[in-house]
């Protein structure tokens, strides 16, 4: 390992549907010293266009069901629109972002979620050689910022829709033995709160113990589930860091900070 730290931030979908809150963000990110990737949601505008079209967005526990109509929609928007003008607002703020889907240079591979209780449809599911490491690796050292959406590839030819927490925290764990890597999970709330009505109320530590009594209490539910069990799941893999927190207070410190114990 050497001694360079990488941050990789992840950015929900309230940020991207916001135009001056994505602005800011990005601004700020630009400011941050040290190497970095952002992964993107995708926001409401898939879904928008979906009820548009007639068809009804579908959401299990926070993951998106994805048929081939909605797997055609959300690759429009997220790998195009939605990532194409993330990267456009980085180049304005002085940083040289490349955008990426799973499928170019080969970064993210994953496989189709085998049909269980619930059928997802082209949904992919990483494993753990999906994220092309050395690929990253050597944009970070030519000075790129990787901008990488939740669209992936299968390998023979298919794209398929992934939870974009699932692919930040893949991504932090796969460079974990290379750099020492944070994850910071940049959304539209403070943190992770104990009453979503006070944005007050955050919770400023989160052990495995206490996570599980939060879940069972319903205190955490929801989109914000794969988040956290994707951000313990890079902690007991490597990840040094994990903090949740306002999109606008990248460097502050009113967050959530994660930890095992």
């Amino acid at each position: 390992m050497n001694n360079s730290v990488v941050t990789i931030y992840k950015i929900g979908g309230g940020i991207i549907d916001d135009a001056a809150e994505l602005s800011q963000f990005l601004e700020l990110l630009a400011q941050t010293a040290g190497l970095k990737i952002l992964v993107h949601g995708g926001g409401k505008g898939a879904s928008t266009m979906m009820r548009e079209l007639g068809l009804t967005p579908q959401l299990i526990n926070g993951r998106r069901v994805t048929d081939a109509a909605t797997l055609d929609i959300v690759t429009m928007f997220y790998a195009g629109k939605t990532n194409k003008q993330v990267v456009a607002e980085l180049q304005r703020c002085g940083v040289n972002a490349l955008g990426l889907s799973g499928a170019d240079g080969n970064v993210i591979r994953g496989v189709k979620r085998p049909v269980k209780d619930i059928d997802y449809g082209y949904v992919g599911d990483l494993e753990p050689a999906s994220v092309n490491a050395g690929l990253l690796q050597q944009l970070l050292s030519a000075g790129l910022l990787p901008v990488l959406c939740p669209i992936i590839h299968d390998g023979q030819g298919q794209l398929l829709n992934t939870n974009a927490d699932t692919i930040a925290s893949a991504v932090a764990v796969a460079l974990a033995g290379a750099y020492t890597v944070k994850l910071h999970y940049c959304f539209e709330k403070n943190g992770v709160l104990r009453d979503v009505a006070d944005e007050q109320s955050v919770i400023p530590q989160i052990d495995a113990a206490s996570y599980a009594d939060l879940k069972q209490q319903g205190i955490i539910a929801d989109g914000m589930l794969p988040k956290l069990e994707n951000a313990f799941a890079a902690l007991q893999q490597g990840v040094s860091e994990v903090i949740i927190g306002h999109a606008r207070n990248v460097g502050n410190s009113l967050h959530t900070v994660l930890c095992l114990k």
